[in-house]
């Protein structure tokens, strides 16, 4: 079954959050808490949202999405931040539920994109993404800032221009 992501699954959703990061050889990463969680879906004006599927009354995977936007078509689009389902549990049709439930969301209010990124040395997501029709974008290179430079850049904002 899939569903939007309730308050309640939240200590699971961590839990999976820490399997992808140990998957994805990242797990020293994850500073993410329950609280955070709660936050972000569930306060006062979530712009974070998740979807999860359920296998025998258990969370077996889920969807972290937000929206993105595109200047070029004009509306706006789904970032897929994660996709994860419990390896005892892939094969079953979990990822393309809720894969589908997302494209079901755009089509729904007229988005245009469902996006999102992946390891270049992932080869079993980059099959199953491309079985469903997804394409890479090879001609983009994601960049990104955290920590230390995210905290020198954000200095600059207050200097005269």
């Amino acid at each position: 079954m899939i569903r939007r992501a309730t308050v309640d699954d939240v200590p699971a959703m961590l839990e999976l959050v820490h399997e992808l990061a140990t998957y994805e050889k990242a797990a020293h990463e994850v500073r993410a808490t329950e609280e955070q969680l709660r936050d972000v879906l569930f306060g006062a004006e979530p712009a974070v949202f998740a979807h999860v599927v359920e296998h025998d009354g258990e969370v077996a995977g889920f969807a972290v999405w937000f929206l993105s936007f595109s200047t070029w078509r004009g509306t706006h689009g789904i970032y897929l931040e994660d996709l994860y389902v419990r390896p005892e549990m892939r094969g079953s049709g979990y990822g393309k539920a809720l894969l589908a439930e997302l494209a079901r969301i755009c089509a729904e209010r007229g988005y245009h994109r469902l996006e999102w990124s992946v390891l270049d040395w992932n080869e079993p997501a980059i099959g199953f993404y491309r079985k469903l029709g997804a394409e890479p974008l090879d001609e983009w290179t994601m960049f990104r800032l955290t920590d230390e430079p995210l905290k020198r850049l954000a200095a600059h904002a207050d200097e005269p221009r």
